[in-house]
C-alpha cells in the first residue's frame, strides 16, 4: 500500500526555527520528525512513499533522496502555490490506487498505521479519520441560553471540555479523488463534507495512545522532552 506525507507548509507558528529549516525536518532527538514517520511506515510495511512539497522542498528532498537509506522508494510532488490538505492530492491521483495512508508530517504518535488500514477495510469505509480525545479548556463564561427566548439556562465559569480531534492521520480510497479538482485550493474538513454529503461513508478510529502536533513551540518542545519515553512504542530501531 502506498502512502502520502503531507511536507509542504510553512510552519509559520514555528518561526523562527522554519525560518531556514522546513518544519517536517525539525528534529526529534536526534532524528527530524519525517524520518521518525518513514521508519514507523516502513516497518509497516509502507514501502511506496509520496511525498508532497512546498516551502524549502530542496532541503527536504535533499535529506530524504530516493528513500532507499530508509528502506522505501519516495517521490515527490511539488505544489507551485498552496493547494490546502487535501487539495495537493489532485497532482497524483494517477499514482494512487485502491486504498492509501496520509499522514501531515509534523506529527509524532505511536499509532500503528497497518492498525488503521485494518479498520478502515474492515469497515468498507471511503475514508477513515485517526482521532484523539482531547480536553478544551475555555478561558471564558460560557452561556446557554433557552431557544428564542434568550432566557440563560446555562453557566458555566471557564469549563474544561471533552471533544474528539483529528490526528492528521488518514487512510482514504482513491474514490476521494473524484471529488478533488486539480490546481485547485481544498483543505481537508471541506473534503469530508463533501463526502458525507454525497452519502460516502466516513469512519472515525480513536486512538488512545500517544500523539502530538509538533506545529508550536510549547508542543515541539514537549516531543523532544517526551521522545525518550515514547521511542520503545515507536517501533523503529
Amino acid at each position: 500500500m502506498k502512502a502520502v506525507i503531507l511536507a509542504g507548509g510553512k510552519g509559520t507558528r514555528l518561526r523562527p526555527y522554519t525560518t531556514v529549516l522546513p518544519k517536517p525536518l525539525m528534529p526529534i532527538g536526534e532524528r527530524p520528525i519525517l524520518e521518525i514517520l518513514i521508519r514507523q511506515m516502513s516497518a509497516k510495511g509502507f514501502k511506496d512513499i509520496i511525498v508532497t512539497t512546498g516551502y524549502l522542498a530542496e532541503l527536504i528532498m535533499t535529506f530524504l533522496g530516493d528513500g532507499s537509506k530508509f528502506g522505501v522508494k519516495i517521490k515527490y510532488s511539488k505544489e507551485a502555490k498552496p493547494l490546502g490538505t487535501a487539495g495537493g492530492l489532485g497532482f497524483i491521483k494517477d499514482d494512487l490506487s485502491g486504498d492509501f495512508l496520509m499522514v501531515n508530517g509534523d506529527l509524532l504518535t505511536t499509532l500503528n498505521f497497518a492498525d488503521l488500514v485494518d479498520y478502515h477495510r474492515k469497515n468498507q469505509a471511503v475514508a477513515t479519520i485517526a482521532l484523539k480525545k482531547r480536553q478544551i479548556h475555555i478561558d471564558f463564561g460560557v452561556i446557554e441560553l433557552e431557544g428564542s427566548t434568550n432566557n440563560i439556562k446555562g453557566y458555566a465559569e471557564k469549563p474544561t471540555m471533552e471533544s474528539f480531534v483529528s490526528m492528521g492521520v488518514y487512510v482514504l480510497n482513491t474514490d476521494v479523488l473524484k471529488y478533488i479538482k486539480p490546481d485547485e485550493y481544498l483543505d481537508f474538513p471541506n473534503l469530508i463534507q463533501i463526502l458525507m454529503a454525497a452519502g460516502q461513508t466516513v469512519k472515525g478510529y480513536v486512538f488512545d495512545g500517544y500523539w502530538l502536533d509538533i506545529g508550536r513551540p510549547d508542543d515541539y518542545e514537549k516531543a523532544n522532552t517526551d521522545i525518550q519515553d515514547i521511542h520503545r512504542m515507536l517501533g523503529i530501531d
